[in-house]
C-alpha cells in the first residue's frame, strides 16, 4: 500500500524530523524536478534564439559582439547541462535511497546544506577537505 504524502507549499524540512523522511525525500525530489524543469526550458529557449539570430551582420564590430555573446550563452548552457546531469544523478540517489547521505563519511548531509544544494554529495565539512586536498595538489 503506498502512503500519499502531502506537501505544502511552505514546507521546509526541519532538524528536528526523522532524516529523510517521506516529506523530505519528496520535497527534495520536487525541487530538484522543478529546477532540471527550468534549466531544460532555458536551452530550448537557447536553441530558438541561436536559431533566429543566425542572420548576416555586415558591421564586422557588431557580428564580432553577437559571436561573442553566441559563445557565453553556449558556455552557459554547457555549464547548465552538466548540472542537469548532476540533478539526474541526485535523483537517481532518491530512488536508490542514498539520498542525504555523504559519500566521503556515509553521514548524514545537513538539511541547510541540501536545501541551499540539492546536488550536494558531500557534507560540508567533507567537501572543505576535499577542495583542500585538490588545492594543495593543483599547487603542485
Amino acid at each position: 500500500m503506498q502512503t500519499e504524502v502531502f506537501l505544502a507549499d511552505d514546507y521546509r524540512p526541519a532538524e528536528s524530523e526523522t532524516f529523510m523522511n517521506e516529506r523530505q525525500v519528496e520535497y527534495f525530489r520536487r525541487k530538484l524536478l522543478a529546477w532540471k524543469t527550468d534549466l531544460v526550458d532555458d536551452s530550448k529557449n537557447t536553441i530558438e534564439s541561436l536559431q533566429d539570430g543566425t542572420r548576416n551582420i555586415p558591421d564586422i564590430s557588431d557580428r564580432a559582439s553577437e559571436e561573442t555573446d553566441r559563445a557565453l550563452e553556449l558556455r552557459t548552457r554547457d555549464r547548465q547541462r552538466k548540472l542537469v546531469l548532476k540533478i539526474d544523478a541526485a535523483l537517481r540517489r532518491i530512488g536508490e535511497g542514498e539520498y542525504g547521505y555523504c559519500e566521503a563519511t556515509g553521514d548524514q548531509i545537513s538539511l541547510k546544506r541540501l536545501d541551499a544544494r540539492p546536488i550536494a554529495t558531500m557534507s560540508l565539512e567533507a567537501q572543505e577537505r576535499h577542495e583542500r586536498r585538490e588545492k594543495v595538489h593543483r599547487d603542485d
